[in-house]
């Protein structure tokens, strides 16, 4: 098992739209792509406001990269971030670390 941290940086004023396009359109998707969703987050202390974070678990490095692919095509997908980006786009920087759990770590 591997866990992808992600963290989203929302243009300007644009992380309520984020986080909007995240519970209406893309976690329905993922969810439906049998997609393991770990947990979603913004910051309450330090971190940045402008922040979306969030982890996925993955069987293994090619499942993931598969699984990103399919998304990535995926029609709705694609009309949900169009629609979602009719005043601009809402991301200006997306990181992502992939993590490999330690012997001794709960989530294996």
């Amino acid at each position: 098992m591997i866990f992808e941290l992600r963290t989203y940086t929302a243009m300007p004023g644009r992380l309520p739209d984020l986080n909007r396009r995240f519970r209406d359109h893309t976690t329905k998707i993922w969810e439906r792509m049998g997609w393991n969703m770990v947990g979603f987050w913004t910051y309450k202390h330090g971190g940045r406001s402008d922040q979306l974070v969030y982890m996925l678990a993955w069987p293994d490095q090619a499942t993931r990269d598969t699984s990103f692919a399919a998304f990535q095509a995926d029609p709705d997908w694609l009309a949900a971030r169009e629609a979602s980006e009719g005043n601009g786009p809402l991301v200006a920087r997306i990181q992502s670390d992939i993590l490999a759990p330690t012997d001794y770590s709960n989530l294996k």
